[in-house]
């Protein structure tokens, strides 16, 4: 049985990484760091700063692997989706198989926390499922990029008594404003943002949330809009990428 560790590093900073995490980093016999081709060598290149700052044992060693390309042209998000994370399971399979021991231990670690917005859990469930190798694991939580911007903004995250929902620019229409007041969405694209049309709405968004690079703008979500898109696309084409994620709020503390 090999034993795999899933393991969120915060949101950027290596300073976000708490202790119980330092202390799985070390319990690794393997630690695998993912690479996402020279665009995003900055992602790479911080889960190596973790890994220096932190994993004081001198017999684990560090993996190196290519991700694989998600492909769009042809399917539907849910086809596309599947097929990349069927991808990414054969590339676990085969680095377990050929990378870890019987009895040892390899960590992954995550972007964030692995319960939000990430499929790692889902993927190794996938690699658990096929039953060519043999594995048990655990997860340790982790900063979000959601912390990381409420924290960068000086704000709660809710207003007192009323919910808050998680979703995607996809489905950002069907909740904000009429369902939900406070609206986080990630893994938007599109920056659906443009389409809420409320003079009432207020957004508050970062971006690289964590890092030297770190980006936030807020305000009337009518007076920063064009603020944020030029933003966005200016630091989209300096770095080449871009993580950002943003929050949508209407109303206020004890409104009723």
């Amino acid at each position: 049985m090999r034993h795999i560790l899933i393991i969120g590093i915060g949101a950027g900073n290596p300073e976000h990484i708490t202790v119980q995490a330092i202390n799985a980093l070390n319990r690794a016999d393997v630690l695998f760091i993912p690479t996402k081709g020279a665009n995003k060598a900055e992602l790479a290149e911080v889960r190596r700063e973790i890994c220096a700052r932190y994993v004081t044992r001198g017999d684990s060693r560090t993996v190196e692997f290519a991700v694989p390309i998600r492909r769009t042209e042809g399917r539907s998000y849910g086809e596309s989706v599947d097929e990349w994370h069927a991808g990414i399971a054969a590339t676990y399979e085969d680095l377990l198989q050929h990378e870890l021991r019987e009895g040892q231990s390899g960590a992954f670690l995550v972007w964030g926390d692995p319960m939000l917005y990430d499929s790692t859990i889902r993927i190794v469930e996938r690699v658990r499922a096929r039953g060519r190798v043999a594995i048990d694991f655990e997860v340790v939580p982790g900063i979000t990029s959601l912390q990381a911007l409420c924290a960068s903004h000086r704000i709660p995250l809710n207003l007192v008594g009323k919910p808050v929902e998680i979703t995607t620019g996809r489905r950002l229409a069907e909740s904000f404003p009429a369902k939900s007041e406070t609206a986080v969405v990630m893994l938007d694209g599109e920056q659906a943002f443009q389409e809420i049309d409320d003079p009432d709405a207020e957004i508050y968004w970062g971006a690289y949330l964590g890092t030297p690079d770190e980006i936030v703008i807020s305000g009337r979500l009518a007076d920063v809009k064009e603020d944020i898109l030029n933003a966005r696309a200016q630091a989209r084409a300096r770095m080449g990428w871009i993580m950002d994620i943003y929050l949508l709020r209407k109303g206020a503390d004890f409104d009723e």
